[in-house]
């Protein structure tokens, strides 16, 4: 309820000369009374203003934010377009505003210049500043009944109005008034009304901060008005910096102006940009209390504030007061929704920052080892590490990451990139065993097995200096990098692997719960060595377990359910395991698997955002091979390309050796042999067995295509000869070299080899087909080549056939020829000489409605409102779109559906 009447001591009257007095005598100023002019480079914003002028349809329009969010521009804005429905009194309110008398002496002025006649005469200002009766309050409502039209009432920045009984009189008037009375508040916090019962009775409209943040197309058009002329990446990082306040972005554009350079100015802006650091600490900083002030200055060091951490650091004990009042106020600080978190905005941070480098210089380092501390008692491992490192604490972060068993995060992104840039400032000469793993881990990271393994030498030096039996996590750790970074070699990874098998019996159960990555990794290296050492099967049991251990629900996976799910952590290895997966089932000869696994790899590092210098290349070099082996030349060189983009296909001694076989291969198809020699190995570097015999096998097939029968047999001869690989291979240089007999004793010894990989196999029964057809046996051939082709038709395998024109068209050619094979090899046509596309499995209707919509360059929230699906359900239906389209991203996906004419 409103006070009750006080006696009047004076009228509201005027000064004979038409001007306004307030009761105390003093001139009511006009220009609180006035909507404010426009900005001279304003945006309309037209989703807020219809949004506001739908709100005033109701009694009550809330706009709160920040300092500079754009409440005051929004609201006259809209009185400035005409939207209001009906006329407008305005009322811009300041700090001596407070006293109901002087506030509700100015709200009768505004509605009376509003209102000129509609207005009763008997409705006056209040007699004395301190108080308003309900007499004043009831004639107001009163007269707003018999209004011909709505009137809105505008109140603008209403935070500065103190205390309770200005708000209590606005909610007398609202509870009493008729319906065509209009109110229209902005502020920087809530008023004291009761929202909660408008919100429920559905009579409360609000425009929040966020609401008012720009958007990109927003900010890129104020820039645009401040006669800029920015790239999307520019509005993008600018967008992203501010956050969309309305204030920093024009401040910005500002200043953008005076440098002349958007971009350079994009990338080393902060906060502490004298404009921008300049009003937010006379806005925000400024107005709150000494202690409040030092608070938030010591609470600078953190990303996010939680009251407990903050009490920590400041040695208080009323934090949790403080950034709930904070947040209240829309002073820069929001909750983490959900969580007892908030955060700070990054460019109010980045002043905080600055001024706490000002007053107090050497307190910063003190402050994140306090943090790092809290931190890492809370379990949030990564951020103790990296206010440790900003602590210059580096035994205590490295001895917490290697305790903590972070070396798969370490070694693995998205983590590893925090991680490197925490430790990439510790010095070589920081001593101690826990150190020397960490820099071995981030090394690793980085791809740097020679730096990985200088560094484990480093930490058994001083393990050995100690003497003493290392915790179990530090020999977790020691074996496992250990296993990580060794050559590809099936020598000693059993026992390294078993090493780690063994310690992590000996860690705390919940602990190793809490990384699943650990045991995947372990998977992982092993499968990595018996890749290296030939053991294909092997290297694919051990892959498929690696990916299940990284946190895998097996049987979604399996069937490629969407709703399978992995840890975050873990992310990244599955990410590897699935790669390597693919790539010994390309070899084999499993393409469709391949693919599909490869293509899981691919969208595994999408999900997680691994940049571009921690993705592998394992898919990327599997997919080529399985456009290869199909015959797609273009596409196969497209994927190599983007494998040898990814900084482990250049390291990685087995993928590196895999891609410039690839590429060797792919130079010989076009007729280039002497590319194709130059692309291989030298003879006699070394490397993994698997690896040794592939670059042989493909020097062979250069030596035979250059019509050197002798070296081709060499070639094969000076690696382990008694695979199917090499036996294939051989029978085909002796049959070249007319050895028929020969040939066809190694090929029978190849069949009968259980590791026979399905391209071999094609191999083989076109060998035997070439050798029926020298011999005369045209029956015996079409035979063979049925059998060929049986073999090769369910995972569209093309490349055996291409490489064995011309004797094979004129086999499929020849007059009277019409068997099987004749009409099942019909599907090898290449349509002139690129060839045909071919789709593997038919998109649904649903899914080419999908891709459609990529077309348009829509986001998967856009398809999803345009085609009334789940967001989920439209990353479900773009994941079996690239399955099918044999495509990792967009752009590739869209450019396929134009090829096979889907689009």
């Amino acid at each position: 309820m409103p006070p009750t009447d006080a006696p009047f001591s004076g009228d509201f009257s005027g000064d004979g000369r038409g001007t306004t007095l307030a009761w105390s005598g003093d001139p009511l100023l006009a220009s609180k009374l006035s909507v404010p002019a426009a900005l001279r480079a304003h945006v309309p914003r037209h989703r807020l203003r219809d949004r506001l002028g739908a709100g005033t349809d109701g009694p009550i329009t809330l706009i709160t934010g920040p300092a500079g969010a754009g409440k005051t521009t929004l609201a006259a804005a809209w009185v400035r377009d005409g939207s209001p429905p009906g006329p407008v009194a305005w009322l811009t309110l300041d700090s001596y505003d407070g006293a109901p008398g002087v506030f509700w002496s100015y709200v009768v002025e505004a509605l009376r210049r509003a209102l000129p006649r509609q207005l009763p005469d008997g409705i006056t200002a209040p007699a004395c500043p301190g108080s308003v009766g309900t007499s004043l309050l009831t004639r107001l409502a009163a007269a707003t009944e018999h209004l011909p039209g709505p009137v809105v009432l505008v109140l603008d920045g209403f935070e500065k109005v103190a205390g309770r009984r200005v708000p209590a009189g606005l909610e007398y008037l609202l509870e009493h008034c008729g319906p065509l009375l209009r109110l229209v508040v902005t502020s920087r916090l809530d008023p004291l009304l009761p929202l909660h019962r408008y919100r429920a009775e559905d009579r409360l409209t609000e425009i929040r901060g966020a609401d008012l943040a720009f958007a990109p197309h927003e900010a890129a058009a104020l820039l645009r008005r401040q006669g800029l002329k920015p790239t999307d990446d520019v509005v993008r990082a600018l967008t992203q910096r501010t956050q969309g306040w309305a204030a920093g972005l024009r401040l910005c554009a500002l200043a953008m102006q005076r440098t002349g350079d958007p971009a350079g100015f994009t990338r080393s802006f902060t906060g502490s940009e004298q404009a921008v650091s300049g009003y937010l600490s006379a806005e925000v900083l400024d107005a709150q209390p000494a202690a409040t002030r030092e608070l938030l200055l010591r609470a600078s060091v953190l990303d996010r504030l939680h009251p407990d951490l903050v009490n920590a650091l400041t040695g208080r004990k009323d934090a949790e007061a403080v950034l709930a009042r904070l947040t209240h106020e829309n002073a820069f600080v929001d909750p983490v929704p959900g969580t007892s978190w908030c955060r700070v905005h990054p460019l109010f941070a980045d002043v905080l920052r600055a001024e706490l480098r000002i007053r107090h210089p050497a307190l910063a380092p003190r402050l994140h080892a306090r943090a790092a501390r809290w931190l890492a008692g809370a379990g949030r491992t990564i951020e103790a590490l990296e206010h440790a490192a900003e602590a210059r604490d580096w035994r205590f972060g490295a001895s917490e990451a290697v305790h903590q068993l972070m070396v798969g995060t370490l070694c693995a992104p998205p983590e590893a990139g925090r991680a490197e840039r925490a430790f990439s400032r510790m010095p070589p000469s920081v001593a101690g065993t826990e150190p020397a793993l960490v820099a071995a881990a981030c090394r690793l990271a980085q791809h740097d097995r020679a730096g990985c393994h200088e560094r484990l030498a480093v930490a058994e030096r001083h393990l050995q200096r100690n003497g003493a039996e290392p915790a179990p996590e530090v020999g977790l750790t020691r074996a496992l990098l250990h296993l990580l970074c060794a050559s590809q070699v099936e020598e000693g990874a059993e026992e390294s692997a078993q090493a780690v098998s063994n310690l992590m019996r000996q860690v705390p159960l919940e602990r190793l719960r809490a990384h699943p990555e650990i045991e995947a990794l372990r998977l992982y290296g092993l499968a990595r060595a018996f890749l290296g050492s030939g053991r294909l099967a092997d290297a694919r049991r051990l892959s498929t377990e690696a990916a299940g251990a990284a946190g895998t629900t097996g049987a979604a996976e399996a069937t490629g359910a969407a709703d399978a799910r992995t840890t975050e952590a873990a992310l990244p290895v599955r990410h590897l395991s699935l790669g390597l997966l693919a790539l010994a089932e390309s070899a084999e000869g499993s393409l469709t698997s391949a693919e599909d696994h490869a293509l899981r790899s691919l969208v595994m590092a999408d999900q997680y955002g691994a940049p571009p210098d921690h993705r592998s290349g394992a898919g990327y070099v599997a997919l080529a091979v399985v456009a290869f082996e199909r015959d797609d030349q273009e596409v196969a060189q497209r994927r190599l390309e983007q494998a040898l983009a990814c900084p482990d296909v250049r390291e990685d001694p087995v993928l590196a050796t895999e891609a410039a076989v690839l590429r060797s291969r792919l130079e010989l198809a076009r007729g280039r042999r002497e590319a194709a020699l130059t692309a291989l190995p030298r003879p006699g570097t070394g490397g993994a067995p698997w690896s040794v015999q592939r670059v042989a096998l493909t020097r062979s097939a250069v030596a035979l295509a250059r019509g050197d029968h002798q070296a081709a047999v060499a070639a094969v001869h000076g690696t382990r000869s008694d695979g199917p690989a090499s036996l294939v291979a051989l029978a085909r240089a002796h049959l070249a070299a007319g050895r028929t007999d020969r040939a066809l004793r190694l090929l029978a010894r190849a069949e009968a080899s259980p590791d026979l990989s399905r391209p071999d196999r094609v191999d083989a029964q076109l060998l035997r087909a070439r050798a029926a057809l020298l011999a005369d046996d045209r029956t015996a051939a079409q035979r063979l080549l049925d059998r060929a082709l049986d073999a090769a038709r369910p995972e569209r395998l093309r490349r055996p056939f291409a490489e064995a024109e011309p004797w094979l068209r004129h086999l499929l050619n020849t007059a009277g020829s019409s068997g099987p094979a004749r009409n099942r090899g019909a599907w090898l046509s290449t349509h002139g000489d690129e060839p045909a596309p071919v789709l593997v499995q038919p998109l649904s209707s649903r899914e080419r409605d999908v891709l459609l919509c990529v077309q348009k360059m829509m986001s998967a929230d856009e398809i999803a409102d345009e085609l009334t699906l789940s967001v989920n359900t439209v990353k479900t239906h773009l994941r079996s779109v690239y399955r099918k389209l044999c495509v990792s991203r967009r752009r590739d996906a869209v450019e396929r559906g134009r090829e096979l004419h889907i689009l």
